[in-house]
């Protein structure tokens, strides 16, 4: 950890008299790293900000708040400090970290900052390229993250990208160093935890030094998107102008420049928010692209959709006002309140959030849209039809939920399921025969 010290004090990023933010929850990495900054504070006088969220979902939350700040009074550091006061639809740590990375733009621009620096360290990447080798990603995404990322008017830093949490923990004590625990790290219910807990001690115990490895494998990925990256650049100036994708020009291509184009345009839209970005995504994209149909709009993560108008393809915010949607069902939907419907080729489930469908029984494509005044679909089991608005109600679904819930739809529009609340005439049971399997999740 003395060596996070020295390379900070020595590497002339900063410098005498610079401003730098610094990302504390509380916990033990950031109140390492806080640490640390206090001391170099001192060495070469710098103007130390803390940025604190209080994420507000536990009741110790007050009190980390309290615990930081104290902290930056003692040590002469500025503190700043935001609660989140209420969350969307959407997945709760995608949000949380959506809105945790504005705040700290906010603090990097009032404060005039050069860098902010979160204390990401070893283990984290590990954990990172794990997840995203599992889930799907792209080339820059299976590097996990940077050590440095420029975000135009500052520089992120990640200063503990080669230390383990073993090494922070043992800083700490060294230092007699008081932290927060968070207790939702602990839970299994979320999937980084899992990883955390089970899967990556397994890799330590091939090799105490795997994070090592880890560090070279993101760093040559990294090197490798960079070089392919300056190659595709010179195509991407024909193709993509304007944040508009001229499809005649992209169809040229050959597949490999034609996939790295459309990882190089998602990696524009998300930055490093690539966690939230899969194969599906790409895979989607490429699909819409190619498609014959000259009109077609598709939903992705963060309320970002992509439209294609007969040549042109562009990515832009969805108006959250606007609830109206219908995406095509490939293999693969992300939905607007958050949830996923993917087509998969197994399944023990019988419950409401999976769908059995014979393809000589409904047209296809299928298609997910949301409700439409005057729906009615077949429930399975039951004789007639049943209004789509009468089971929002039965089901105690929320003004708002019922907007964007999800329908699928055969090419004739014929509802063939309502996921997660009813299965329609059309689904199969584990005996009976049928071809395709959906799961809402």
């Amino acid at each position: 950890m003395e060596k996070v010290y020295n390379t900070l004090l020595t590497n002339n990023k900063i410098k005498y008299g610079d401003t730098i933010v610094v990302a504390v929850s509380g916990g033990p990495d950031s109140m390492a790293l806080l640490h640390i900054l206090s001391r170099l504070k001192k060495a070469i006088d710098i103007e130390v900000v803390c940025a604190h969220v209080n994420h507000n979902v536990r009741k110790e939350s007050y009190n980390e708040k309290v615990f930081v700040e104290n902290f930056c009074v003692n040590h002469q550091i500025v503190f700043e400090s935001m609660v989140i006061e209420d969350y969307g639809d959407d997945n709760f740590h995608n949000e949380a970290r959506s809105k945790r990375y504005s705040y700290f733009a906010e603090i990097v621009k009032k404060h005039h900052a050069k860098y902010l620096l979160t204390a990401h360290h070893a283990d984290d990447l590990i954990e990172t390229i794990l997840m995203r080798i599992v889930r799907g990603s792209t080339l820059r995404g299976y590097s996990g993250f940077s050590e440095e990322l420029d975000m135009g008017d500052y520089v992120i830093l990640r200063p503990f990208i080669k230390n383990t949490k073993d090494e922070i923990l043992a800083y700490l004590k060294e230092n007699k160093l008081s932290y927060a625990q968070d207790s939702s790290n602990f839970k299994d219910v979320y999937t980084r935890n899992r990883f955390r807990k089970y899967i990556v001690p397994q890799f330590k115990k091939e090799d105490p030094n795997v994070h090592q490895k880890f560090y070279k494998f993101s760093r040559t990925l990294l090197e490798y998107n960079n070089y392919i990256d300056n190659q595709v650049e010179k195509v991407m100036k024909k193709v993509y102008k304007q944040e508009t994708l001229n499809i005649e020009s992209f169809l040229k291509e050959e597949k490999v420049i034609q996939m790295k184009i459309i990882y190089n345009i998602l990696e524009h839209i998300y930055h490093d928010d690539l966690m939230l970005i899969t194969d599906h995504h790409a895979d989607l994209l490429y699909n819409t692209i190619t498609s014959k149909r000259a009109n077609v709009a598709i939903h992705l993560p963060n309320n970002i959709q992509a439209v294609k108008t007969y040549n042109n393809l562009i990515l832009v915010p969805i108006d959250q006002t606007n609830h109206e949607y219908e995406i095509e069902l490939i293999t693969y939907v992300n939905l607007p309140n958050g949830k996923n419907i993917e087509v998969v080729d197994k399944s023990d489930e019988t419950d409401n959030f999976v769908c059995r469908l014979d393809k000589n029984e409904v047209k296809f494509p299928l298609h997910v849209r949301n409700r439409k005044n005057g729906d009615k679909m077949y429930i399975k089991g039951m004789l007639g039809r049943k209004k789509i608005s009468d089971i929002f109600i039965d089901e105690k679904i929320g003004a708002h939920d019922r907007d964007v819930w999800p329908i699928v739809v055969d090419s004739e529009d014929n509802i063939v399921w309502l996921p997660g609340l009813k299965k329609s005439k059309f689904d199969k049971t584990k005996k009976e025969k049928y071809d395709i399997i959906l799961r809402y999740y």
